[in-house]
């Protein structure tokens, strides 16, 4: 747990930089969960971190924008009685949060039409479906 937080090949967060509360949590662990502090708080101040490269600090923060506050990224985790275990799955939450943060965004579509094919294959198929409805209807006949 002393390491830092990698992010993707390039990028690690060190563990200087986060910061973990602990308190009680509610969920599985019976009696033991009213005495032990197992839920696991991790927050990573991303608008002031100087290990984050300039471009994707930025990337970062405009698409998490709505889970920030004042430039800072929290995770919970409270899922698992050991508060070990939630550690490992609050750093876990917090690197997937950040690799696809920082991931670049996709290629734009390139607009494409249908084929003749798709469209004749299209057209038949709504031709027979109209015809079986029509076989199915009662007529007055």
């Amino acid at each position: 747990m002393d390491d830092g937080l990698r992010v993707t090949d390039r990028l690690v967060v060190p563990a200087a930089e986060l910061r973990e509360r602990f308190s009680r949590s509610s969920g599985p662990g019976g009696q033991g969960v009213n005495t032990t502090d197992s839920r696991v708080e991790l927050s990573f101040d991303l608008g002031g971190s100087p290990s984050v490269p300039e471009a994707l600090r930025e990337r970062a923060l405009a698409r998490l924008a709505g889970r920030l506050v004042d430039g800072v990224l929290t995770v919970t985790a409270s899922e698992h009685r050991a508060q070990l275990a939630n550690r490992e799955a609050a750093r876990a939450r917090m690197a997937a949060l950040l690799r696809e943060a920082v991931a670049p965004p996709p290629k734009p579509r390139r607009p494409t039409r249908p084929s003749r094919g798709a469209k004749e294959r299209r057209l038949a198929e709504k031709k027979r479906q109209s015809q079986r409805k029509r076989d199915r209807r009662v007529d007055g006949d």
